[in-house]
């Protein structure tokens, strides 16, 4: 897949305008956000304006049906620094966010929501500790304001069952709002996975990490496209990719299942032979087979989403498709001094 996706970096750059490499790159995914599109581009342009950065900022279109392009369009027109990837259909939010990391520029690179959940205040901060030195800079919710009861619990129960079995350490509410180095982001476009799950990928590649805590605000406008069901699927994505405890946990299972059977056909024996036959109850039968074959189903469906992870991944099919790119307008402007203290 790391061919695919350097052909598509490839496809990107030789399509129309050609910039030099800036110092930071915004990457913002957008789904049928067009309520959202002005209001976000309103409260991030005068942080950019503060950091006195070249920046560039990569929307990726993920198939919205809505009017999200057109009015991505319009903001270009007003921001040259815009670039536009056009996806040719919805690829689920991991995907859109890999190409705008695939195609993204910057000498570091920030995914971030257009809901404004992620605070564009917080940009100064990440850059400030990147030119610290960190390669990693994290954005953790101390506190989900936008956020039900029940969905603080199911993600809490994520975390902590995920840090349990999983090889590696994802970091507790943390999510995709965060800084990557160069060098990150270099590690990720090798990696081949086509379940893509960003927290994870970014925790197994190592390097300096630091985190800067802020409070998760409910969104602006719209509502969140990301329901139950994706939520779901993108926890399977994150405990199956990291994680064989749930296949080997039931080898477990069996062996504790069989030795229970073995010394309970040893007390029937032993009974038999000291009592005689005793006629067996209907109940007990019934209740040992639909245990057993509950077992057996919830065994099959766990071995069932790893064999359809691999399913997935042996096909090397990409991991998106760019319909078209919008990219952005040269912009003659000075660079400023790069004042990080450590190499790039």
């Amino acid at each position: 897949m790391a061919e695919n996706r350097d052909d598509t970096r490839r496809a990107v750059a030789d399509d129309g305008a050609k910039l030099s490499s800036p110092m930071l790159s915004i990457v913002v995914p957008f789904y049928n956000e067009e309520t959202t599109v002005e209001p976000f581009f309103a409260a991030l342009a005068p942080v950019l304006e503060g950091l006195g950065l070249e920046i560039e900022i990569v929307c990726v279109n993920d198939g919205s049906r809505d009017d999200t392009l057109p009015r991505l369009l319009a903001q270009q027109r007003r921001a040259p620094a815009i670039r536009i990837l056009d996806l040719s259909r919805n690829f689920g939010k991991e995907a859109a966010v890999a190409a705008g990391i695939d195609n993204a520029r910057g000498r570091a690179v920030i995914p971030m929501d257009c809901d404004l959940q992620d605070p564009p205040a917080l940009l100064p901060a990440m850059v400030r500790r990147w030119r610290e030195g960190y390669e990693i800079v994290l954005c953790r919710r101390a506190r989900r304001l936008g956020d039900g009861l029940i969905r603080r619990w199911t993600a809490a129960g994520f975390y902590r069952v995920n840090a349990a079995i999983s090889n590696i350490e994802v970091p507790v509410d943390v999510g995709d709002y965060r800084l990557l180095d160069r060098k990150v982001v270099d590690v990720l476009d090798q990696l081949p996975e086509r379940h893509r799950f960003l927290k994870g990928l970014t925790a197994w590649s190592g390097f300096r990490t630091i985190t800067i805590d802020y409070d998760r605000a409910p969104r602006v406008v719209g509502a969140s496209r990301f329901n139950s069901m994706k939520l779901w699927n993108t926890a399977l994505d994150g405990i199956t990719a990291f994680s064989t405890v749930p296949l080997r946990i039931w080898t477990v299972i069996g062996a504790v299942i069989s030795l229970t059977a073995f010394g309970y056909a040893t007390f029937i024996i032993l009974r038999t032979l000291i009592h005689g036959t005793v006629t067996p109850g209907y109940a007990s039968v019934m209740v040992t087979v639909l245990f057993l074959g509950g077992l057996q189903l919830v065994s099959l469906g766990v071995l069932g989403e790893y064999v359809g992870r691999i399913h997935e991944e042996v096909k090397h099919r990409p991991v998106y498709v760019v319909r078209q790119v919008y990219p952005a307008a040269p912009e003659p402007a000075a660079e400023p001094a790069d004042d990080r203290r450590h190499a790039s």
